[in-house]
């Protein structure tokens, strides 16, 4: 059987985010794990800040039609984001809120189809000493009403600037391991999934 493929997205398009650097340890884990791994910014796919109306009115953005078919294809979701105010980003809860719309094929079935039972993993990095971890609650709280399995490992990367050597590695064993270790859990639970 083929290896699972996990795709992996950042609530941050910010060139250089920590948050990209933490996911790249993470999808290190999942690929040694035994899954591939495709990661995608969401800067890729701009969308409108989703309006019912416009929706009405035009349809389900390309963008959207994009990213949902992108959860179609791949077994399972890797995930950082920033904190925002103890949640996590009005990026990511943008485009998740429009990849949940019913699909644009006209059978009326919510985009959540394309997720409902895959794995998720979670992690968050913050130049604060918390490393995201209030928005962690939250993340997972809305992945599992998205139809998610997130697994239990969760990782916090506190005093995330300082946290990266010059090439991106996790400068604590620990915390890397912490982070490799969602990864990890993502792709054994994608392969149980799959009868792998």
């Amino acid at each position: 059987m083929s290896k699972p493929c996990l795709l992996a997205l950042s609530g941050s398009a910010r060139r250089d985010s920590l948050n990209g650097k933490v996911l790249a340890v993470m999808a290190c884990g999942a690929e040694v794990a035994g899954a591939e791994v495709r990661v995608v910014s969401l800067g890729e796919y701009p969308l409108p800040i989703y309006d019912g109306d416009l929706e009405d009115a035009q349809g389900l953005p390309d963008n959207a039609a994009r990213l949902q078919q992108l959860f179609a294809d791949h077994d399972g979701l890797l995930l950082t984001s920033p904190e925002y105010n103890g949640f996590f980003t009005p990026l990511l809860k943008n485009a998740l809120d429009w990849v949940s719309r019913p699909l644009p094929d006209g059978s009326g079935q919510p985009g959540t189809v394309h997720v409902r039972g895959k794995p998720a993993g979670i992690a968050a990095a913050s130049p604060g000493g918390l490393g995201g971890l209030r928005s962690l609650q939250h993340t997972r709280q809305y992945l599992a009403n998205l139809g998610f399995l997130v697994v239990p490992e969760q990782m916090g990367v506190g005093q995330a600037g300082q946290a990266f050597t010059d090439g991106g590695e996790l400068r604590d064993e620990d915390v890397r391991k912490g982070v490799e270790g969602v990864g990890a859990a993502v792709a054994r639970l994608a392969m149980a999934v799959r009868g792998g």
